[in-house]
């Protein structure tokens, strides 16, 4: 696995355990250690971790190198 996907992976959990946190709880962790939503370091997160979902959608259409058979001349 590359090591963008291990990072993706990572920042993607983090965002589920936030959303989690807001869901059942209404505390957003993000929000309370940046200042807030509206700030800047907020935002930079939630986007990281956004662009990070939607790389992590891209391995749901990849092959695993599992499944490859290997280029025999």
């Amino acid at each position: 696995m590359a090591i963008i996907d291990k990072i993706a992976l990572t920042l993607a959990v983090i965002g589920a355990l936030n959303w989690g946190g807001i869901g059942l709880f209404g505390f957003d962790c993000v929000a309370f250690l940046c200042g807030g939503q509206a700030a800047v370091l907020s935002r930079v997160i939630y986007t990281l971790v956004g662009a990070a979902g939607l790389w992590c959608a891209t391995l749901l259409f990849r092959d695993s190198e599992e499944e490859r058979t290997p280029y025999t001349a």
